[in-house]
């Protein structure tokens, strides 16, 4: 089973650019977007790529033109949420779906650079999301976790230029962050590719960073350590433009699971 996932930055965006096109050659079984800014549900997806998902299921904000998540799948799901209890402010940055054993989460965190009440929501989210699925986990479930995490986890994750103690690597949040770590989840990236350097996920746009190759790695796909033996492959998509993010992606037998 192939599983993407996309900060996109605007599904309109990537609509008029055509930049999701690509995906047909990938196929995968699993599409989960991040940053969509959907003001309404009723979006044709059939514009964006030519293969057809089972099931198509999208959380927009309640602020106009502002975060949201889509989750394509080839499977039906048994249940899904959209996590209210964690996202409080129903920003559409969570979407929970059950395939049996399963739990797939596809997962906008917030951003906390704005100022310091932002970095209190942020690390709230963090805490509420990281408690929930510790929870499952006691339930025996297995879990998948998208998503745009905003906080690169280690010194290797971040370009050496960086200056290390701005929003999304200060202590505080990579703390956050590795709390699913040593509680049982696992980097997919990490574990397939060891500690392989410049790999990044976002490039700001404004810095020229992408030609540099000066780039954060905060998109992440974290799995439940019952599944690392299934996994196959991790990896990047450097190459795929129309977002200041690359997509990621992982193969995973989920023969039995799903």
């Amino acid at each position: 089973m192939k599983i993407l996932s996309w900060n996109v930055n605007g599904l309109r965006a990537i609509e008029r650019k055509k930049a999701l096109s690509w995906l047909d050659s990938y196929n995968p079984n699993v599409l989960c977007l991040q940053e969509t800014k959907l003001s309404i549900l009723e979006f044709d997806h059939s514009n964006l790529f030519q293969k057809k998902f089972k099931n198509i299921t999208s959380n927009i904000s309640s602020k106009k033109g502002f975060s949201g998540t889509t989750v394509y799948t080839d499977f039906i799901c048994d249940k899904e949420d959209f996590c209210y209890q964690i996202d409080l402010n129903k920003e559409g940055r969570i979407i929970e779906q059950h395939f049996g054993n399963i739990v797939l989460f596809n997962v906008y965190f917030p951003n906390g650079k704005l100022n310091e009440e932002r970095l209190k929501i942020k690390l709230s989210f963090y805490d509420r999301f990281f408690n929930y699925c510790l929870n499952l986990k006691h339930k025996r479930k297995s879990i998948i976790i998208c998503g745009d995490f905003n906080t690169a986890h280690k010194d290797i994750d971040l370009k050496k230029t960086k200056i290390y103690s701005k929003s999304g690597f200060s202590d505080i949040e990579r703390e956050y962050f590795n709390k699913f770590i040593v509680n049982g989840f696992i980097d997919t990236f990490r574990y397939i590719n060891g500690d392989i350097e410049d790999a990044y996920s976002l490039f700001p746009y404004r810095s020229k960073a992408r030609e540099k190759n000066e780039g954060w790695r905060i998109d992440y796909i974290l799995i439940s350590e019952d599944l690392k033996d299934k996994l196959k492959d991790a990896f990047i998509l450097e190459n795929i433009l129309g977002s200041d993010h690359c997509p990621i992606g992982i193969e995973i037998d989920l023969e039995g699971f799903v």
